[in-house]
C-alpha cells in the first residue's frame, strides 16, 4: 500500500426523493489498500459503490475514482475498475471459458491477451477440468473464486467487491481472502463490503456506515482502541446502538 490516492470522496450526497441514501460522505482510499466498507442492510453501502463504479450519479458532492469524476466521467471509471457482487457476477448459462472471453471483451482486451490470461487463470485456480463446464454446474465457492479472478483479469486499478463471500463456507472464505491479499500486493486497490465482521479484521482500514453516514473510519486496531472493544464486531455493535455514535476522526495515512 502507498500514499497514492485512487479514490477521493468529498461531501458526497445521494438522494432518492426525500430519502438520503448517502449523507455527506468524505474519505480517501489508497493504492494497494484493502478498504473495508461496513454497515447494516440499508446503511447506504451499495449505493455508494454504484456511484464509485460509475453506475449511478451523485446528487451532489464529488467522487474521483482512478483520476476520473464519477459525475462527469463514469465511462472512464468503468475502464479502470473491476466489479464483483454476490448476487450477479457470472452468466450461469455460459461455460467458464465463455465467461472469461465475454468479460475480456467487455474490458477491451485483445483476443491474444484474453487467451493468455485464460490459460494463466485456469492454471492458477486449477480449473482446467472446469473450462468447458457451465457456471450453473459449479459449487458456489468455485463460482466466487472465478468471479473474483475475472474481475481483475484486466489488471484494474481498483476492484469493488460487494459482499463477495456471502454463503460460502469458512475454508473457502479464507482462500478467497488469500486471493484478495495477493491482488492488493500487486498494487490493485480492493474496496470490499462484507457482513462478516471477522473479515473486517483483515482490512488495512475500515469504514462503518450507519443511516447513510460514515460514523467511524480507522484501522481495525484503531477502532478497537477508540471504542474499547476486543473486536471490530464489538465496535460495530456499539456503533449500531442509538446514542453511541461518535463523529469519525481523521484516520491515519498509510
Amino acid at each position: 500500500m502507498t500514499t497514492e490516492t485512487v479514490i477521493s470522496v468529498h461531501n458526497l450526497v445521494k438522494k432518492f426523493g426525500n430519502f438520503i441514501a448517502n449523507d455527506n460522505l468524505n474519505f480517501d482510499v489508497y493504492k494497494g489498500e484493502i478498504f473495508g466498507f461496513l454497515g447494516a442492510n440499508g446503511a447506504g453501502k451499495t449505493t455508494a459503490i454504484r456511484i464509485l463504479s460509475g453506475l449511478s450519479e451523485p446528487t451532489s458532492g464529488e467522487a474521483i475514482v482512478a483520476g476520473f469524476s464519477a459525475s462527469r466521467q463514469p465511462e472512464k471509471i468503468k475502464q479502470k475498475i473491476g466489479y464483483m457482487c454476490q448476487k450477479f457476477s457470472l452468466y450461469e448459462d455460459l461455460t467458464v471459458s465463455e465467461n472469461i472471453l465475454l468479460y475480456g471483451g467487455i474490458y477491451g482486451m485483445s483476443r491474444q491477451l484474453i487467451r493468455t490470461r485464460t490459460r494463466q487463470l485456469l492454471d492458477k485456480l486449477n480449473f482446467q477440468e472446469y473450462e468447458n463446464r457451465l457456471i450453473s454446474e459449479l459449487p458456489l465457492g468455485l463460482k466466487q473464486k472465478l468471479a473474483f479472478s475475472i474481475a481483475v483479469l484486466h489488471d484494474p486499478k481498483i476492484v469493488f467487491l460487494d459482499e463477495p463471500t456471502g454463503g460460502v463456507d469458512p475454508v473457502t472464505r479464507r482462500q478467497f481472502w488469500e486471493m484478495i491479499y495477493e491482488t492488493a500486493s500487486r498494487g490493485i486497490t480492493v474496496f470490499v463490503t462484507t457482513h462478516y465482521m471477522d473479515e473486517a479484521e483483515y482490512c488495512d482500514r475500515v469504514s462503518i456506515m450507519n443511516e447513510g453516514r460514515i460514523v467511524a473510519l480507522d484501522t481495525p486496531a484503531g477502532l478497537k482502541k477508540r471504542y474499547d472493544a476486543e473486536s471490530v464486531e464489538e465496535v460495530f455493535i456499539k456503533i449500531a446502538r442509538p446514542g453511541n455514535l461518535i463523529s469519525p476522526t481523521p484516520s491515519p495515512s498509510p
